[in-house]
């Protein structure tokens, strides 16, 4: 695990690219260019096999992509424990990532590793769509993607 540095820009952008159909990310009516953002990388044997990208606002952090392209290895959770401990670093009091009403395996993910669901935009998809036209109509588990869910965890200092 490591942090993003300029020299990986142009994995990051191709992994984005390849990993969300697009070089954007869109989250409650915002664009986002992760391949700019701070982040990690979890390698192995010279290969990228975790991204995490994040942005700051005032007090919180938001986890803008994530992706284990191994998993069941502990990669997604490294990733996130990563993600929390420069949030501390940073003196914010949470961490905040948007997903989906199809993604129940990162609902499921996030839960367990101590996020809790924060808000529901009901239909925001479809303008996420004119933001992003890459997004698809049907997820995860042939459910129609139409929802964004907001999820948070509130840091203690340590």
């Amino acid at each position: 695990m490591r942090a993003i540095e300029e020299a990986d820009r142009i994995v990051v952008g191709r992994l984005v690219l390849e990993l969300w159909g697009a070089h954007t990310s869109v989250a409650h009516g915002q664009v986002f260019f992760p391949a700019s953002l701070p982040g990690f990388l979890v390698e192995q044997q010279n290969q990228v096999i975790g991204l995490l990208t994040y942005t700051t606002y005032d007090s919180f952090m938001e986890i803008v992509t994530i992706d284990a392209l191994r998993r069941g290895r502990g990669v997604g959770t490294s990733l996130v424990e990563a993600a929390v401990h420069r949030a501390r670093q940073l003196g914010c009091s949470r961490v905040r990532l948007t997903t989906t009403n199809d993604n129940l395996d990162a609902l499921r993910f996030y839960q367990r590793r101590g996020f809790r669901l924060t808000a529901l935009r009901p239909d925001a998809v479809r303008e996420a769509r004119r933001l992003k036209p890459e997004i698809p109509s049907v997820g995860d588990y042939g459910i129609h993607i139409t929802d964004e869910l907001d999820l948070e965890r509130w840091l203690t200092p340590r």
